[in-house]
């Protein structure tokens, strides 16, 4: 009901401003429609979905109007999601790694340590055949799959160096409530603990925990370096940022209204993924500048964590269609 109000009431305030021009009535019909993260501003999530609405506007000539909001102001990473399902709130921008819980065969991307650079990525998830694949399993799950942009990799952050394997272990590292990630870091002999991400900072200050994971982007926006006195550069998962809408909202759509909802996600896609290639040579200097170092791994490091994460593989290729995983994996791992 809380998410219902708020479409009802965006929707009277913008064609209430439709109606006023110079004393007329306009007969034009202007909406407006949430759309939520769970991110804060200055991240490339928000970037994406203010360029997203900025082109729906655009595209409309102003007939279709989008409101962000980010912070959690709609509700977590699950909340958003049963509400897009829904239909309460039509458009959700978040990372992948929640939404295993309700679309297991997005685990795909919890296959650690495939890429060597983010180009790889991108090639890989814009395959034709791969977008084919994994946008029927949003439509099975009640969304549709507008693209991904992403925030580069994601990396370690800790108070121990790391050069070699044997130095992960029992490092009492945060990471997502997700099992594969849990795996992971297992199999490296650290000790992963689920923890909420507000809660993250104080953690680390007061030693709860040791380290932490993800992007450059997010470690800035913050402030998590301040507490850490390495950046390990794992690059163990891309970190994934997905433009989903519920699948019954698009379906009320009309045909041109979709082809604008298409068109302006592509362009926000490509816009989102060159602001995330610009800031992270940004974020790599905040962290230096801090004297916080990075470290990166051999060659030689990361074959080894490879071969330490077959059992993660193993799992992910028993728990995701077989076609799915063939797609994704090809040119990469021997199947």
């Amino acid at each position: 009901m809380k998410f219902k109000r708020i479409i009802a009431l965006s929707t009277i305030f913008i064609s209430a401003l439709s109606l006023c021009s110079c004393g007329k009535s306009s007969e034009v019909q202007t909406y407006a429609w949430p759309l939520g993260t769970s991110s804060p501003e200055d991240t490339v999530t928000q970037i994406y979905a203010e360029k997203f609405a900025e082109e729906v506007y655009r595209l409309s000539d102003g007939q279709m109007v989008i409101q962000v909001y980010p912070n959690s102001v709609l509700g977590g990473d699950r909340e958003l999601l049963e509400s897009c399902k829904d239909g309460d709130i039509p458009f959700v921008v978040q990372n992948t790694a929640p939404q295993v819980t309700f679309l297991p065969d997005v685990a795909i991307f919890d296959m650690p340590c495939m890429f060597g650079t983010i180009d790889q990525v991108r090639s890989k998830v814009d395959d034709p055949k791969f977008m084919t694949e994994i946008s029927q399993v949003y439509l099975d799950g009640g969304y549709q799959l507008l693209g991904y942009a992403d925030q580069g990799f994601r990396v370690m952050t800790t108070n121990k160096p790391v050069k070699t394997i044997n130095d992960f272990k029992g490092q009492k590292i945060r990471t997502m409530e997700n099992s594969y990630h849990l795996d992971f870091w297992k199999a490296l002999s650290a000790s992963p603990t689920p923890m909420t991400f507000s809660e993250v900072y104080i953690g680390l200050q007061q030693g709860t925990i040791d380290a932490q994971e993800n992007p450059y982007e997010v470690i800035v926006s913050n402030r998590l370096y301040e507490q850490q006195d390495y950046v390990i550069e794992t690059n163990h998962l891309p970190h994934l940022i997905s433009l989903i809408v519920s699948d019954d909202f698009m379906n009320e759509r009309t045909p041109e209204e979709q082809e604008i909802l298409k068109e302006a996600a592509a362009t926000a896609t490509k816009y989102a993924r060159q602001q995330s290639d610009d800031r992270i040579a940004s974020r790599v200097a905040t962290i230096e500048e801090s004297g916080t170092q990075i470290i990166p791994l051999s060659d030689e490091m990361r074959n080894e964590i490879q071969k330490l994460s077959k059992p993660v593989y193993d799992n992910i290729k028993s728990n995701v269609a077989p076609e799915l995983y063939n797609i994704y994996t090809e040119g990469i791992l021997k199947n």
